[in-house]
């Protein structure tokens, strides 16, 4: 909803700029309405288009690749998950409790992420709680011969790397583009629409221009990429289906 509301304000800035732009230059003195003033004025704009250009390839091309390594490494949560499941139970029946923790933790993610569009993938201290007693069972358990002892640890390990990539989904969540990069990007697109205004005909077709072509395009464009540098919130979202599918695989008996 924030990405939304953020994508909102930046058409209305920008539609904004043109629109106060083509309504206040007739009021500006002769001298600031001649061919050379508005030559300079193109310029500067130019320079600012380029910028402006520069600046969202390469934000568009960075939230891309956030989003992407994200979606990756939920697969390989995912499919972790369904090792050290695999894991517990070629331990036997004496693991089953283990089991049945590891589920309860898979359960709330995929439930929270269907609920309320967020994951707890993110940290989140009762589902903390659900993975390390898969440990604290893991721990207690007393192996009755060497096959026993060898699935022990390998579940141990398999369950220090779910647990460390827990962490980095947790720390990628955040992304990766800051925020006064999105302030000076929109800072330029408003002196790029304000300068539309400066001199254009007062018609419809200019309007129409101006708030669809221009500044709804680049609004839209701003929107995706914080929207894509935030792949647990908002209308475009990493997909929760390898998690769904890993509890099919953790309660299927």
């Amino acid at each position: 909803m924030g990405e939304v509301l953020v994508g909102t304000a930046i058409f209305a800035c920008l539609a904004g700029a043109s629109l106060v732009s083509l309504m206040v230059h007739e009021r500006f003195p002769a001298h600031h309405l001649r061919d050379d003033t508005s030559a300079v004025v193109r310029l500067a704009a130019n320079l600012f288009v380029v910028m402006s250009s520069l600046m969202l390839g390469l934000m568009i091309n960075s939230a891309k690749n956030t989003f992407e390594s994200i979606n990756g490494n939920v697969h390989t949560f995912a499919t972790e998950i369904i090792l050290l499941d695999r894991t517990l139970r070629h331990y036997g029946p004496e693991a089953d409790s283990a089991r049945q923790s590891l589920a309860a933790y898979v359960q709330r993610v995929v439930d929270t992420s269907t609920a309320d569009s967020d994951t707890t993938v993110v940290p989140n201290r009762l589902s903390e709680l659900l993975l390390y007693q898969v440990g604290d069972i893991l721990a207690g358990l007393t192996p009755a011969d060497a096959k026993q002892t060898a699935a022990q640890q390998a579940a141990t390990q398999q369950l220090q790397k779910l647990i460390e990539q827990r962490w980095i989904l947790a720390e990628q969540s955040e992304g990766a583009i800051p925020a006064p990069l999105i302030v000076l990007l929109v800072a330029w697109l408003t002196l790029i629409f304000a300068s539309f205004g400066f001199r254009a005909p007062h018609n419809g077709t200019v309007v129409f221009t101006c708030l669809v072509s221009g500044a709804l395009a680049a609004a839209a464009a701003v929107y995706l990429i914080i929207d894509m540098d935030s792949p647990f919130s908002g209308p475009i979202q990493v997909s929760p289906t390898p998690l769904q599918r890993a509890l099919a695989e953790l309660t299927t008996q």
